[in-house]
């Protein structure tokens, strides 16, 4: 304990995006976290890491990037810990994580999406039973993690979903599943979650009945990430505050 407090005091004072563009201080605040398992609905044990906050309190699931789960997703759960947030980072790799483009790329598509939708619902369910949690609970993600963050609240719904530029290519008859308000982060250059996908994604939420923002920055995809060649600071302090305003609306 008195390790944990004097790491957060040497911490404290830092932003967040400081935090996660220096991998020292990246590692650091992850080092706080503990790890937890869990078993699926098909019986495999899952992995993943928490931070606690002082008190009893909502809870989020983080989904992390094609990257696989890194010190900077530990890093912003550590964050969301000093906000006040039961923070929770989920593992669909199975502890692997690269930094190579092309390596993220085969962990994404040897993803089995089945066995995903498992371990989120999963570790939903054990959220629910912590006495630490209040009995909100939310999910973000980023990129990859970010439609996961949908997939999650989709297969298990919860209060309230925020999404930075993931897969949101869903009809309605799947978003009829969700519980909560979704928020989207989306950017204007991004050639892969593009405007026809989330402007599809808009209509459905409407047909479905569901409560939606959607956000647009002047930024390419991973606007949000600091350790990113597309990382645009104003942009994504900008998307960092709707996120925790959000939370703090849709899960007081």
């Amino acid at each position: 304990m008195t390790e944990l407090l004097a790491r957060s005091r040497w911490l404290a004072g830092r932003t967040l995006a400081a935090v996660l563009a220096d991998p020292l201080l990246a590692a650091d605040a992850a080092a706080a976290l503990e790890p937890v398992t869990t078993k699926t609905a098909s019986g495999k044990t899952v992995k993943a890491f928490i931070a606690k906050p002082a008190k009893k309190a909502p809870a989020l699931l983080l989904i992390h990037e094609w990257w696989g789960l890194n010190d900077q997703i530990k890093a912003v759960a550590a964050e969301l810990a000093d906000l006040g947030y039961l923070a929770l980072c989920v593992d669909l790799y199975d502890g692997k994580v690269t930094t190579d483009a092309g390596k993220a790329g085969a962990l994404m598509e040897a993803l089995d999406p089945k066995q995903a939708t498992e371990t989120v619902a999963a570790w939903i369910a054990w959220l629910k039973k912590q006495p630490d949690c209040s009995g909100k609970i939310g999910t973000v993600g980023w990129c990859m993690g970010g439609g996961w963050s949908l997939n999650a609240s989709i297969a298990a719904p919860v209060d309230a979903t925020v999404i930075y530029y993931g897969n949101v290519a869903k009809p309605a008859a799947e978003l009829k599943k969700l519980k909560g308000p979704v928020q989207g982060h989306f950017a204007t250059r991004d050639q892969w979650i593009n405007k026809p996908m989330v402007d599809g994604f808009v209509a459905e939420m409407k047909k479905a009945g569901k409560s939606l923002e959607a956000h647009w920055y002047e930024a390419d995809h991973a606007f949000a990430n600091p350790t990113g060649q597309n990382f645009q600071k104003p942009e994504a302090q900008k998307a960092w505050k709707r996120t925790l305003d959000f939370l703090k609306a849709k899960l007081a």
